[in-house]
């Protein structure tokens, strides 16, 4: 198993190089890092943009392959991604959204598979009964429900309670306040500006769990193999929770897995309605600004999200499956 895993890293290792520069060529081809000062005024000639750009990478009139043999060189002996057409380092930007967004998706992510998980089971068991059409129902109004209008319903319902209590209880924009100082009173208001976008990715997210697990285990259920461990003296519910439910998690596990990059930075409406400063909101920030070297920043951190989902989709695979370890 472990040098299985090890023999993955290395693939994965070889891909997310060969991607990064790839896309590194194909944002030089594309972007246009000079159309953030041609809007300023006055505007400066293309000579003097250009003059601007030299300093950070982004001389267009210098050719592509010295650009890159620098912007590669100085990952390799720095770990320097470069700068944005504006100067700020994508570093530091990279360094800070990654964790913002940690904080959010991880928590968010976590609870969208227990419940969801949680609900298909229970769906599952319970079979066309009340219960089941309920919660298929409340799943299927939420999988139609677009995430800025679920946000904005949020954010509403939110002042709403604000001014009915009369003071703060839920904070609807940003990621912290500037004036909390000291550990636990800053961790109490960070957690405190999690509370709606965390619901928010929750209740959208959990529905494909919910709606997948069920239909899994139902497929699983009536397997020889569950129906073989009934036989050995097994009530439903343990033949289910040893047999059935193993199964059935091995698809969502995979699934769970490679929905990480997905996530980090698919979260592109909620951080904005929300004005949490994550990976989403960078990367449409770098796409609208031109800038290449946070553009690549970007791509290849989803490229080693992507390898990081894939280990541990195989890690899950052999841990619930026991034919896979052998």
């Amino acid at each position: 198993m472990v040098r299985l895993i090890l023999r993955r890293i290395a693939s994965w290792f070889v891909m997310i190089v060969v991607a990064t520069n790839v896309t590194y060529l194909l944002a030089s081809w594309f972007l246009d890092p000079r159309s953030n000062y041609r809007d300023t005024r006055p505007a400066p000639t293309e000579a003097r943009i250009d003059q601007a750009l030299a300093p950070y990478n982004l001389d267009p009139t210098v050719p592509l392959a010295v650009r890159w043999w620098h912007w590669i060189t100085g990952i390799v002996t720095r770990w320097d991604w470069g700068s944005s057409p504006t100067g700020s380092s994508v570093n530091a930007e990279i360094g800070y959204r990654a964790l913002t967004s940690a904080e959010l998706v991880l928590l968010a992510s976590v609870l969208s598979v227990v419940i969801g998980v949680a609900l298909g089971v229970v769906s599952a068991l319970h079979q066309y009964r009340p219960s089941d059409r309920i919660l298929q129902a409340m799943s299927v109004v939420l999988y139609n429900v677009p995430t800025v209008v679920a946000a904005l319903l949020l954010v509403l319902g939110a002042i709403r309670i604000n001014d009915a209590v009369g003071h703060r209880v839920f904070f609807v924009t940003g990621d912290s306040s500037p004036d909390v100082t000291g550990f636990l009173p800053t961790l109490g208001d960070r957690v405190a500006h999690l509370i709606l976008p965390t619901i928010c990715l929750t209740i959208l997210g959990y529905v494909g769990y919910h709606l997948t697990q069920r239909s899994l285990l139902l497929d699983t259920i009536n397997a020889d193999f569950v129906r073989t461990a009934r036989a050995t003296g097994l009530t439903r519910s343990q033949a289910v929770r040893r047999h059935a439910l193993r199964a059935s998690l091995i698809p969502t596990a995979t699934s769970v897995a490679f929905s990480i990059p997905a996530i980090f930075t698919g979260a592109v409406l909620t951080e904005s309605i929300f004005g949490w400063h994550g990976m989403g909101e960078y990367f449409s920030v770098t796409l609208n600004r031109n800038d290449v070297h946070g553009v690549v920043a970007v791509a290849a951190f989803g490229a080693l999200m992507t390898a990081i989902g894939a280990i541990l989709a195989d890690i899950a695979t052999a841990f619930l499956d026991p034919r896979v370890r052998l």
